[in-house]
């Protein structure tokens, strides 16, 4: 079973799936202010900017974080 989550700062909802997580730590080092793997929740998308979400969300080089915009979801 996929572990899978969700956390949204009301325009973008950044998705999280466990096991695809290869612990890069590039989101961490990239938004520490949003990624913070000893916390739980570990991410907080209202710390940063959309577009900071968005550009640090697509260096996830295991494919783990992935992000759609609130607005698109809404018109399907």
């Amino acid at each position: 079973m996929e572990h899978v989550k969700e956390y949204t700062n009301g325009e973008v909802t950044i998705v999280w799936k466990q096991e695809l997580c290869a612990h890069s730590g590039i989101c961490v080092r990239g938004l520490p202010n949003v990624f913070k793997p000893k916390e739980k929740p570990w991410i907080h998308p209202h710390t940063s900017t959309s577009d900071e979400l968005v550009n640090q969300i697509k260096k996830c080089p295991s494919g783990a974080l992935s992000f759609y915009y609130n607005k698109d979801k809404k018109d399907e």
